[in-house]
């Protein structure tokens, strides 16, 4: 299921830039699935029984400490049936696989919702879950199933839910200290659960590795060379890169942070001067006893730009603005062709450009990866309503589908088939299972057969929360007879390498997937 919540775009035409050269791929593809949905895909999450959320006929919300609209009878979320390609009217996943969301806007600041997957089930609030007010916090799911919400506009700390204590919310200067008077530039931080149990914390142009169970900074790493902001509104986005080797005794993570806007660019946009936005990408071993960034240059400059990690282990780098930030009205020059990351590749050889988009996706935009290999894209409103007439973007209602090039028809003889374990079958960590699948090929390379865990994020403002990809490297390939293989594969030791939950399970030859299955890792 995929949770949307408020805001889209409609339909809008440009061009690339004339003044670059620049060659496709051939075979990814572009899918418009609804015209419109009835909502600007602000939010988006798959959820275990592969659907979206809003308000059901009739029913309308009153609330007159609401500063849009007091009585309000609208959607603002779906639920969107992937392979029915339907919806209906009606947010980090928790291990039993239901959707929390948390805090939001003036009297939404302290509410925390839960909505879980089934045909009739709606949201479900709790009106003071949360300590603090947060609006532009991020969450993180635990090793021991709690979840941290870190941040938040004029918010210098964090907090648990369930609560457990009493002083639920908890200072961490970091958070000061990464703030830019008067713009910020360190709202909705990008959290990722290190493989030692520490959280890797980012904001701003710089992190620390922090150890929230005793509240202690383990590390700080140095500030990303150039010192540019890469947190909102200067949107950078940014992914763990797939975690590999896990039954090594010391197992190596890596960070990239791609995109942003320069210093002033903020200041610029409110006055209609709208400052390119950056070229590079920043990558760190987090893991390393002396780490340093090492800097990359993408084929466009990107801000509010999504990263989304793909079953084969590449990041898709998509949606955003080449000049401007984010914000209403702030961002322009949008850049419809998406770029392909090869992260094992060398320095220089590692970015690929993909096939275009007509649909502008600016500020307010979100993508999400499906069960089939597809990446759902969605939204974009630039403005502080729905604005259809008179605007450069007009709010999109749309959704579509980007086919990644290991989806065309011409990989299917490399591509394999799950037969074994079922959908939804339960996993322990630490354990050897058997994978049954089909290649109908008679040239398996053994090597090049992985399998991966996804774990589904909570994708909004550029930042995809708990997104995370497991390489099980395959211990043993047997052939069972002439397209049947069982392929062997360790699950993760521990929580800390990953949390228990709802995974994606792929399996990958060549760098072609599989369709996936959803496991339960506990």
């Amino acid at each position: 299921s995929f949770i949307f919540s408020t805001l889209f775009l409609q339909l809008l035409f440009a061009s690339l830039p004339s003044h670059r050269t620049l060659t496709f791929t051939a075979d990814d593809s572009w899918q418009i699935l609804q015209k419109s949905i009835g909502i600007s895909a602000m939010h988006v999450q798959l959820l275990r029984n592969d659907r979206n959320l809003s308000l059901p006929n009739g029913k309308c919300c009153n609330d007159p400490a609401d500063m849009a609209l007091q009585v309000d009878c609208t959607t603002h979320s779906v639920e969107y049936d992937i392979f029915a390609n339907k919806y209906r009217a009606l947010c980090a996943i928790t291990p039993d696989g239901n959707l929390f969301q948390t805090g939001g806007f003036n009297d939404g600041e302290r509410r925390v919702r839960i909505f879980s997957p089934c045909r009739t089930c709606d949201w479900n609030e709790i009106p003071n879950g949360l300590t603090a007010k947060r609006w532009y916090a991020s969450n993180h799911i635990l090793p021991d199933r709690r979840q941290i919400i870190v941040g938040g506009r004029g918010q210098f700390n964090y907090e648990f839910i369930p609560k457990n204590i009493v002083a639920n919310k908890i200072n961490l200067p970091f958070l000061s200290e990464t703030n830019d008077k008067g713009i910020e530039n360190n709202l909705y931080p990008f959290v990722f659960l290190n493989v030692d149990g520490n959280l890797f914390i980012f904001a701003n142009n710089r992190a620390i590795l922090f150890d929230y169970v005793n509240n202690i900074v383990v590390k700080k790493y140095p500030m990303i060379p150039g010192g540019e902001p890469r947190s909102y509104p200067r949107n950078g986005s940014v992914v763990l890169l797939p975690l590999k080797n896990l039954k090594a005794a010391t197992i190596e993570a890596e960070v990239l942070v791609c995109g942003g806007a320069p210093k002033g660019s903020y200041i610029q946009s409110l006055k209609c001067t709208f400052m390119a936005a950056l070229n590079t990408c920043a990558r760190i071993k987090i893991t390393d006893p002396n780490p340093e960034w090492v800097m990359e240059t993408m084929p466009l400059a990107r801000v509010m730009g999504d990263m989304i990690v793909l079953p084969n282990g590449n990041i898709l780098l998509i949606n955003g603005a080449s000049s401007g930030t984010a914000g209403c009205e702030q961002g322009r020059d949008p850049v419809l062709s998406p770029v392909l990351y090869q992260p094992d590749n060398n320095i220089g050889s590692r970015f690929e450009l993909q096939n275009p988009t007509t649909i502008p996706h600016m500020y307010h935009s979100t993508a999400a990866l499906l069960r089939d290999g597809r990446v759902l894209v969605g939204g974009s409103n630039p403005h502080a309503f729905y604005n259809f007439t008179g605007v450069l973007f007009s709010t999109e209602l749309s959704l579509e589908a980007f086919s990644p090039a290991y989806l065309d028809s011409k990989f299917n003889e490399l591509r394999p088939t799950i037969i074994a374990p079922k959908s939804m079958s339960g996993i322990r960590y630490q354990k050897k299972y058997t994978i049954e699948v089909v290649l109908n090929n008679d040239k398996v390379d053994e090597s090049s057969v992985s399998v991966t865990m996804f774990a589904p994020a909570f994708n909004m403002h550029s930042f995809s929360m708990n997104q995370r990809l497991l390489v099980l490297e395959n211990e043993k390939v047997t052939v069972v007879d002439n397209s049947m293989y069982n392929v062997e594969a360790t699950t993760p030791r521990s929580r800390n390498i990953t949390p228990s939950g709802f995974y994606l399970l792929f399996m990958v030859h060549q760098d072609i997937s599989s369709q996936v299955i959803w496991v339960r890792l506990h």
